[in-house]
């Protein structure tokens, strides 16, 4: 699906490297032999990142995306030429309650990449992340690119603002950004145990009841995210390709409806366990319904996903039943 001789020794630059996509694109940008710089603010020694020693092949600088010139002094001195723009505040019960430390992250670390990106004589491709949240709540569902953002509250609405920062530096400088709009990722790695997938397979895995946080009808779109690493960089290969489309955002998804408990049967029944969750009906301000339609990535560039559901799910679970027998022997 993916051009490889195109990222052979490439400089690219990947923020938020630490973090469950990041880690996994760093992975699928390596396995292209790019020359990789990660940009990384704090070290996690349990991420996806960490685990897979890739800190032994990348190079990495540690510092804030809110400092610009440090972002363009990292730009000029690798002689970047793709950024994949992944650093943000991503958990909404977090941006509920620390709405400003999400704004400064997600608001301010996308200018100041992109006006880092604007003043750089080497970048030749953004991709930036936005997610399905800036959508916000719509009776006509599933979301289009043409949906209006109608994000409310603070994650949401950080996303909007990212999402709008992005189209008007495409339109005003013609600086080569594109936007990817993505529902929930999931998949190896995800150590954020109030994710619903983690924490139920967790939960599973030690006999528990799973927690549902909401009262189990809230419907979202789930995404692989091995998947959603070969969609950031097939779309920064279309960029490359066609840099008309710069400003323009794209949904990745399986187009499936699933509600929270739908989700917590499906992965009880993968898992082969019988075990009721508990539900605390305790959510609030969180859009009820989401799902996308990704026919505008399956047109324009050629994409479908490579793993199912149900296959993302499998993969997900033999990672963690290894994951914590790893840790059982270490305790």
């Amino acid at each position: 699906m993916t051009n490889r001789p195109f990222w052979k020794n490439k400089p690219v630059l990947v923020t938020g490297a630490t973090g469950l996509v990041g880690g996994h694109l760093v992975e699928a940008l390596l396995a292209r032999d790019s020359d990789v710089v990660c940009l990384v603010r704090d070290r996690i020694p349990d991420s996806f990142f960490a685990q897979s020693n890739f800190a032994e092949r990348v190079k990495i600088v540690y510092g804030d995306i809110s400092d610009q010139s440090f972002v363009e002094r990292v730009l000029g001195e690798y002689q970047i030429e793709t950024v994949f723009h992944l650093a943000a505040q991503t958990i909404v019960t977090i941006a509920n309650q620390n709405p400003i430390s999400t704004f400064e992250s997600n608001i301010r670390g996308t200018w100041t990449i992109l006006e880092a990106c604007r003043r750089s004589p080497s970048v030749q491709q953004i991709v930036m992340a936005s997610s399905d949240k800036a959508y916000g709540i719509h009776d006509d569902l599933p979301y289009n690119e043409d949906t209006a953002l109608l994000g409310i509250y603070p994650y949401d609405v950080s996303k909007v603002c990212s999402d709008l920062i992005s189209q008007s530096y495409a339109k005003t400088y013609d600086l080569n950004v594109v936007i990817t709009r993505c529902g929930n990722f999931f998949g190896p790695g995800d150590l954020n145990w109030n994710r619903i997938i983690p924490g139920t397979i967790r939960s599973l895995l030690e006999g528990e009841s799973p927690i549902i946080r909401s009262d189990g009808s809230f419907i979202r779109d789930y995404f692989y995210v091995k998947d959603g690493a070969l969609a950031y960089i097939l779309l920064a290969e279309k960029l490359a390709e066609d840099p008309s489309i710069r400003g323009q955002a794209f949904n990745f998804s399986l187009e499936i409806q699933l509600t929270v408990l739908d989700l917590v049967t499906r992965i009880c029944d993968l898992m082969d366990v019988d075990i009721e969750p508990t539900i605390l009906n305790q959510v609030k301000n969180e859009i009820p319904h989401q799902y996308l339609d990704a026919s505008k990535a399956h047109t324009n560039l050629d994409w479908q996903p490579t793993f199912t559901l149900d296959e993302g799910l499998k993969d997900t679970i033999q990672w963690y039943q290894t994951y914590l027998q790893s840790r059982e022997i270490y305790d």
